[in-house]
Parts: structure tokens; sequence; C-alpha cells
């Protein structure tokens, strides 16, 4: 009894050492790589219960995708185009969901390609707004103004 109350003594010991020197602590990860791998997970949860033919969990995911997409978080660059996309990404999210309730799996999976498309047509403008080859929210490319007005007039 005594060996295993030292046994278990060390054990604690190793795990509070460990964890006040930081090892095997991982980077904190930011709010929207956060959301951006929760997204990336429900996506994939989609894929399988497309295959599976499973409708709750058709409905579960694209809801969830949906309320992703509204947290403030998501918001990424302040664009027209992005705005857009967003848009989009929400009005699909919600057209899959009530596929998923009317048990229709022919129209879910054409809203999963629909998502994914605006998915990846979303993260490539947000791409090329960030290394600067489109204007930003300010109307400026490379830190010259492009002399695009923007949404909000400026």
């Amino acid at each position: 009894m005594r060996s295993l109350l030292s046994l278990v003594a060390a054990c604690l010991a190793t795990l509070i050492l460990a964890a006040s020197t930081g090892q095997g602590d991982e980077p904190k990860k930011t709010k929207k790589a956060n959301l951006m791998e929760q997204k990336l997970t429900a996506a994939q949860k989609l894929l399988e219960a497309l295959a599976l033919r499973d409708f709750k969990m058709i409905t579960e995911n694209s809801d969830k995708l949906n309320q992703i997409s509204k947290q403030a978080a998501w918001k990424m660059i302040e664009t027209p185009l992005y705005e857009g996309y967003s848009d989009e990404f929400q009005r699909v999210t919600l057209k899959m969901a009530n596929q998923g309730r009317e048990k229709n799996l022919e129209g879910a999976a054409l809203a999963y390609v629909d998502m994914t498309l605006t998915c990846v047509k979303c993260h490539e403008h947000v791409r090329e707004v960030k290394i600067g080859k489109l204007p930003d929210w300010k109307g400026t490319v490379a830190g010259k103004s492009s002399g695009l007005k923007m949404k909000n007039g400026e």
C-alpha cells in the first residue's frame, strides 16, 4: 500500500512538473483558428453523413456550420466580396440543413458542393487581399490607394 501511494505521488509530481515547465504545451490557437478547425471538422462530418445517408448528422452539422459562420470571429476581412461569400455560406448551409430534414440526399449533396466551392473561393479571396493583390477594406493595394470605393463609402 505504501509503495502504491509513493508511485501515485511520484506520478503526480512528474505531471505537475511537466505542466509547470511547459512540456507538452501546444501553442494557443486564436479564436479564428479554432473556428476554422470547427468548420473543417463539421464539413468532414458532413461528407461522412452524406456517404452514410445519415440525415440527422447532415442536419446537425449543417446547422453547426451556419452557427459558426454567425460568430464575430468569423469575419476575416471587410470587403463586399467577402461579405457576399459569407452570406452565400450561410444561405447554403441553411439549405443543406433543410435538405437533411427533408431526407433529400441529392439536394444535400448538391448544397455540400456549393458550400465547398464557396469556401474555396472565399479562402482564395482572403489570401489575395492579405498578400496585397486585391484592395482591403480601406481601398488600398500594398499601401497605395486603389481608387475603389468600399461598401462603407470610404
